[in-house]
């Protein structure tokens, strides 16, 4: 109920029972106040030692977070769970610091005065006449295991304090006077016995659902607190907690309704707000921010939607007229709710003369007298024109434009300068036009009625253009964030890259919010700021820690957060589909809780998220790609070389053997089989080798081209006769006219090309078959053709046929070489800069056509031309 009353000597007794017992134990802090009783129970305990923090010049001690999470005892003791943390600490509360500590699975014990629950504020502050600053949220007490109370009575709290056993005398004698009356103590007393007695009440319903006994039951409540931006908002988000209390723990929403316009330097006002739906989520309310230009419809169809059944509002210094109309806030929400409680809640005195200063000096504001000095213009001129036409015509219908005055001031301005330009158009159309003209009396019967036209034309057209402007502006926002939402959709889709993404995102964020942004995605272990807008700004060290925070955690930190609020931005984490993908980080700014453009940061994050995700994804899938192909690759030249040089090699090694062996006794013929043998195998071999180095040099890009001008004829002959040993039982034919155009050429590629070609028609034609070379003329190319009449190619594998490792014949046959020549050839054509095709069949159903177009020198082209 009060300090003194023994709690953190009760924690620490029971603390030393339970060491006793074998827990693991640790002091984290203990506020001792020189009391000698509470520093005797520390004998022993494994106490934590405190972290200094440079502050204002001084040295202060701190709870160290960090050594407790690394010691991470069974069970943790912090003293007063409400004590603010020094500036410069990882969070600005005690009690934040304890939520980090439960979320990372340790047990805390701590203490609290009832006085410092946040719904209790107004309250304390009525009973003792003092204003706790240092507040814990509700929410935060509702979730504890369990709480005990340490209860003595207000008579014998004061005699402790008499003692010297709270305070040092001189400050005994002055708490004793003023916060320790008795009184005091004794209401203190009932709120934390009835705080107590709620908790009970809680754990008793909570036991009897889960052994399933019938009882009585809360009622299905739902309370809904509609807040404005004025000075009540704080009140009644606590007066909304506390009724939630009552009805055990009810749920409750926090709604702002934003009549879609903004009142021009109103900051204080926007971020009393601000504050109040932050306070909200702290004692564990749901917010929301709605549009609508009538309050009470807006709220009773929330309420019929979300099933509220206690709606919560404030009534400040109203206008007398409204009040006595029904006009107020209050008056039209009881005459319309239906099936609804209304709890109304007043505000203090002492804020009334304050709230009528405010207005007046709002009254002063430029911007809010300038329309009506204008309706008053319009008036004016109205004036003058009426003038004008009472002097030419006689019996003028002068009241039309008066009236046509208030319109325009009306429907431009809005209300309050429509009224007040009725009001000042019907004294001068009264003083100067009608009867008795040059004074204020009223003449006629009817001149009353020309003031309540004035008046209705003014009221409809102002109420009508000022939610048709809303209205307008509404739409207009909303599209302005679906086009900001459409526009960073497109630079997302187009980011090829993490960092282009993230680029994206700071673009987008700093666009939409008008503040710098920035965007840190981790890097080896380490989150680094990849992109930012305008520009990639550094951060300080505090700055890194509330992004690390945000990364780690998931969680909000920074400007206007709960955990390193000192720090100049605030980070949001990047969610991606299936993790993280980073952090974005805003300069500070002040945004309601579910306001729209909280809404639409939150939609560009969360999009800037999958964004990044998705190019991470796409360059693994690049990737694993690649290191597909290389497998696919390596695989097949294992598995192809594995066999074709096993055989040529055992040829060698077999033939070599009996030379060795057996030589002195085998005829010569069959010394001389044997030796051609090596000799083919050897050829055979080399040719593997030699296909196998140049499609290492083709894939490594090592082709290195001398490019000259040559005759084909010379390089086919070249390239037939290398194979003369091979051809075998197969007759070369040749077909070239008698002058051929030179060509630019690299001599020895183009030779060993056509040799790989010539081995493939040799190895797959039949004995006794023609091979035919060719070569002509054509425009600026000059064509070879190579002709054979082997079984020739499926028109399916027409495509394929000069794929690496692709071969015709069976899996088991390796007689004809690893599949790389054809491969070989049309990387060096390519290189060349000429083209290779394949045609099959050609004679009937067989026979296979190379035909390879090279470029012609320029010498001839310039003479064809």
């Amino acid at each position: 109920m009060a300090p003194g009353v023994g709690k953190t000597y009760e924690m620490l007794r029971q603390a030393r029972r339970r060491k006793a017992e074998g827990l693991d134990v640790v002091i984290g802090l203990v506020e001792t106040h020189g009391r000698k009783e509470t520093q005797s129970l520390l004998r022993g305990m494994d106490v934590l030692p405190r972290r200094p923090i440079e502050h204002r010049g001084r040295t202060l001690l701190e709870f160290d977070i960090d050594g407790a999470l690394e010691r991470r005892p069974e069970l943790l003791i912090v003293d007063e769970y409400a004590h603010s943390n020094a500036s410069g600490s990882r969070h600005p509360k005690r009690w934040q610091d304890v939520e980090e500590l439960l979320a990372a699975g340790i047990d805390i014990w701590t203490t609290l005065n009832v006085q410092h629950l946040e719904s209790l504020v107004d309250v304390v502050l009525k009973i003792t006449g003092v204003r706790q600053r240092e507040t814990v949220p509700d929410s935060a007490l509702s979730r504890a295991d369990d709480i005990e109370v340490i209860d003595i009575t207000p008579a014998e709290l004061r005699e402790r304090m008499a003692a010297g056993k709270v305070y040092v005398p001189e400050t005994a004698r002055l708490a004793a006077d003023n916060f320790f009356k008795p009184e005091n103590l004794t209401a203190l007393r009932e709120l934390a016995l009835r705080r107590a007695a709620q908790t009970v009440d809680d754990q008793l319903n909570a036991a009897m659902r889960v052994k399933g006994l019938e009882g009585p039951w809360a009622a299905n409540d739902r309370i809904l607190v509609l807040v404005a931006d004025d000075t009540m908002a704080g009140a009644l988000v606590r007066q909304g907690r506390r009724l939630s209390d009552t009805m055990k723990d009810a749920p409750w929403i926090v709604a702002h309704i934003a009549r879609g316009r903004q009142e021009d330097g109103e900051a204080a006002r926007s971020s009393r707000l601000t504050d109040a739906l932050k306070l909200a989520e702290q004692l564990g309310a749901t917010t929301v921010v709605m549009n609508g230009a009538d309050l009470v419809s807006t709220a009773l169809r929330y309420a019929g939607q979300n099933n509220v059944t206690q709606i919560v509002i404030g009534k400040g210094a109203d206008n007398r007229l409204k009040e006595f109309l029904g006009m107020s806030l209050a008056a039209e929400l009881l005459r319309a709710a239906r099936g609804v409680a209304i709890h109304v809640v007043t505000e203090p005195d002492e804020g009334q003369g304050a709230v009528r200063r405010r207005w007046l000096w709002r009254g002063f504001n430029r911007n809010r007298v300038l329309p009506h000095l204008v309706g008053l213009i319009y008036v004016g001129c109205a004036t003058g024109l009426a003038y004008l036409l009472d002097l030419q015509f006689e019996r003028a219908d002068l009241g039309m434009i008066f009236l046509a005055a208030v319109l325009a001031a009306a429907v431009i301005h809005g209300l309050a300068p429509g009224l007040v330009a009725a009001i000042f158009a019907f004294g001068v159309y009264n003083l100067l036009f009608l009867s008795p003209r040059y004074s204020f009396a009223i003449g006629s019967p009817t001149d009353i009625l020309t003031l309540f036209v004035f008046m209705a034309v003014a009221l409809a057209t102002g109420l009508l253009a000022g939610r048709s402007r809303d209205r307008a502006r509404d739409a207009q926002r909303r599209t302005s964030d679906v086009t900001a939402l459409l526009v960073a959709t497109r630079a997302f889709s187009r980011a090829p890259t993490r960092t282009d993404a993230a680029q994206a995102l700071a673009e987008q964020t700093a666009a939409v919010t008008g503040a710098r942004s920035i965007v840190l995605l981790p890097q080896e272990g380490e989150l680094v700021v990849v992109a930012g807008a305008p520009d990639r700004d550094a951060l300080g060290a505090g700055g890194m820690a509330a992004a690390r925070w945000t990364w780690e955690r998931g969680e909000a930190a920074g400007h206007n957060t709960g955990t390193l609020p000192q720090t100049s931005w605030t980070f949001r984490p990047l969610q991606g589909v299936n993790q993280r993908a980073g952090v974005v980080g805003i300069e500070a700014l002040a945004m309601l809780p579910g306001s729209d453009q909280e809404k639409l940061l939150t939609a560009l994050a969360d999009s800037g998220g999958v964004a990044i995700e998705r190019a991470e994804f796409a360059l693994h899938a690049v990737e694993a790609e690649t290191l597909r192909r290389s497998d696919r690759f390596r695989s097949a030249l294992l598995n192809s070389v594995s066999h074709d040089l096993r055989t040529p090699l055992s040829t060698v090694l077999g033939s070599s053997s009996t030379l060795l062996e057996l030589g002195d006794k085998l005829p010569a013929s069959t010394k001389q089989d044997l030796l051609e043998s090596i000799r083919e195998e050897a050829e055979r071999l080399n040719h593997y080798i030699r296909n196998l180095l140049d499609m290492t040099r083709l894939e490594g890009g090592g082709v290195k081209l001398r490019l000259e001008s040559a005759n084909v004829e010379n390089v086919l002959r070249t390239a037939t006769a290398r194979l003369s040993r091979r051809i075998g039982e197969h007759s070369i034919t040749y077909d070239f006219p008698q002058q051929l155009p030179k060509v630019t050429i690299d001599p020895g590629l183009l030779e060993q090309a056509i040799v790989n070609i010539l081995e493939n028609a040799i190895a797959y034609s039949p004995e006794h078959t023609e091979i035919s070379i060719a070569a002509y003329e054509d425009r600026k190319k000059v064509i070879i053709s190579i002709e054979d009449e082997g079984k020739g190619i499926p028109t399916d594998e027409l495509e394929r046929v000069f794929d690496k490792f692709r071969r015709l014949e069976e899996p088991t046959d390796r007689s004809k070489g690893v599949g790389l020549g054809l491969s070989i050839t049309k990387g060096f054509i390519e290189a060349m800069g000429g083209t290779i095709v394949a045609a099959s069949p050609i004679h009937g159903d067989k026979g296979t056509r190379m035909l390879i177009a090279l470029n012609k020198s320029n010498a001839d082209v310039w003479k064809d031309k």
